[in-house]
């Protein structure tokens, strides 16, 4: 059996992990540094960068003291090893107490001289201050900032950890211990890369993420990287004035159909080919006569007299995108979560098939 030090030592790292990256259930459960500390901190909404000057603050505080905590909570789970009395302590508890209180040290430190007056030396009041005209400061700045904040029509997107905030004039993305801040009429976006996942973390649908680089012009203020949803770029595009530029080899697919055919196209790949006799010629594709029939439904899924699924009859005579777009079209647009386990009858001879079924010519 794990000894109460061994079961703690667990317990704490998995409590300390959570805490800082945040899932989703910490964030139901409301153990976050802005649920605990949201009466000091005040309302987001009310004022954007006063809130997140102290969120990030207290934020570095609360992650610094978690060391200690792990100490302090060991006192009670190994008492033998008499850690509550430095002193009488194993030599290396003792060094792991000096990190201990060095760490929430140095925060404090640097706490202290971003407050210094009034948080001017903040790095998100430093970034504004870039922004500020000659005869105001970066409170002026901030104080446009709060007001786009508070506008129902700004674009919002990401995790708690790495939010998405455009709003008419501004570009900022807020993590864990940072808020970057750029101008759109200061800046310079570009796609840099696409990952496409054929299910998404949080629901059972293909999702293809997009990096989009924003680089101010300048050169004192270091660009960063955003990330979302391709069914999110037009969104985007919409409330951005300026123009972004895409990688010669980025594809981006902006809608759920896009992202499904993708995913169609890669399930066929590992289905088993369907060889064409000799003497059998392929003709155009029904659907779009722009190029030949590629696929052909053939029961693989399961035995021939089990389950839903029939054998089709049909000689080949569609491609493998039009396929995929009669697959999506027979689907419920209300629950996306179904479509690649669901089936559908075949464009021809109604025969019923699902993905597994259909096979690439060879």
């Amino acid at each position: 059996m794990d000894s109460p030090e061994v079961t703690f030592t667990l317990a704490y790292v998995v409590f300390a992990v959570c805490f800082v990256f945040t899932p989703t259930e910490f964030h139901s459960a409301g153990l976050t540094v802005q649920n605990l500390l949201s009466g000091w901190l005040g309302s987001e909404d009310a004022a954007f960068v006063p809130y997140h000057l102290r969120r990030t603050a207290a934020t570095v505080l609360c992650h610094s003291l978690l060391p200690l905590g792990y100490y302090v909570g060991m006192c009670f789970a190994a008492s033998e090893k008499r850690l509550y009395s430095p002193s009488q302590a194993p030599e290396t508890w003792r060094v792991f107490l000096l990190l201990a209180l060095t760490l929430p040290t140095i925060a404090c430190t640097l706490i202290y001289c971003w407050s210094r007056d009034q948080w001017a030396h903040h790095p998100l009041a430093r970034t504004l201050a870039h922004y500020a005209l000659p005869q105001s400061g970066w409170r002026a700045v901030a104080s446009s900032v709060d007001t786009e904040f508070r506008r129902i029509d700004k674009f919002a997107t990401g995790a708690p950890g790495a939010r998405v905030i455009v709003t008419d004039t501004w570009v900022m993305k807020v993590t864990t211990y940072h808020v970057r801040v750029a101008q759109q009429q200061d800046v310079h976006l570009t796609v840099t890369e696409s990952q496409q996942h054929d299910l998404s973390p949080d629901s059972n649908l293909p999702v293809q993420l997009l990096t989009i680089r924003v680089a101010s012009a300048n050169p004192a203020l270091p660009a960063f990287d955003i990330r979302l949803n391709s069914t999110e770029y037009g969104e985007l595009c919409e409330k951005l004035r300026a123009p972004i530029h895409s990688a010669a080899n980025v594809v981006i697919h902006q809608s759920l159909g896009d992202l499904f055919l993708e995913t169609f196209a890669s399930l066929v790949e590992v289905n088993p080919a369907y060889s064409v006799p000799s003497s059998q010629d392929l003709e155009a594709c029904i659907g779009c006569m722009q190029t030949r029939a590629s696929v052909r439904l053939v029961k693989t899924c399961q035995e021939a007299d089990e389950g839903e699924c029939q054998q089709c009859c049909c000689r080949p005579m569609w491609c493998l995108t039009c396929m995929g777009k009669w697959f999506a079209s027979r689907q419920d647009p209300q629950r996306p979560d179904t479509w690649l386990a669901s089936r559908v009858p075949c464009p021809t001879c109604r025969a019923r098939f699902c993905i597994l079924d259909v096979c690439a010519v060879r």
